[in-house]
């Protein structure tokens, strides 16, 4: 009887040891590298994986487009669409598919052609949601601001080449 309740108990306990490593963020098993967003307005930018790290930057920019290149515990390393890279910790990112126009001033199309018409000029630097990128096409239907359209994957960072978002 002892046997068996000495076997429960560290059953238990394994379990419950799993169960607390993953709910204290290790690494997520998602595919590296691959985009989020910023969750808040003040993310710190820390120079290696923990709170003992200094703090290198602080994004003031939500929904800014991150790339996560490496993961340790619950901290995730990043990169900007500058080439900035540090580490963050995993409550600061969201999984929102987010842009920005790269380049120059862009023109944000009706369709999903070079013929369509333009909906609006977009500066470079200008956020935007990504809706969908369909599969084998050059552009992605994204929204900025009130205004939905089309922008070419080589005209804005947040979408692999190859990547299609449904």
């Amino acid at each position: 009887m002892t046997a068996r309740l000495f076997g429960g108990i560290s059953g238990l306990l394994v379990a419950l040891l799993l169960a607390t490593a993953v709910l204290a963020g290790e690494t997520s098993g998602l595919p590296l590298p691959r985009f989020v967003s910023l969750r808040s307005d003040e993310v710190n930018l820390r120079t290696g994986p923990g709170q003992r790290y200094p703090i290198d930057w602080i994004y003031a920019r939500k929904d800014l487009p991150v790339e996560v290149i490496a993961e340790f515990e619950a901290w995730r390393k990043i990169r900007d669409w500058q080439g900035t890279e540090g580490w963050v910790h995993q409550s600061m990112l969201s999984g929102r598919r987010m842009m920005v126009v790269i380049g120059s001033q862009r023109p944000l199309r009706g369709s999903d052609s070079d013929a369509a018409d333009t909906v609006a000029l977009v500066d470079a630097g200008v956020l935007g949601r990504l809706l969908q990128c369909p599969r084998n096409r050059d552009f992605c239907r994204v929204e900025v601001g009130q205004a939905q359209g089309w922008f070419k994957r080589d005209e804005i960072w947040g979408v692999y080449k190859g990547e299609w978002i449904e």
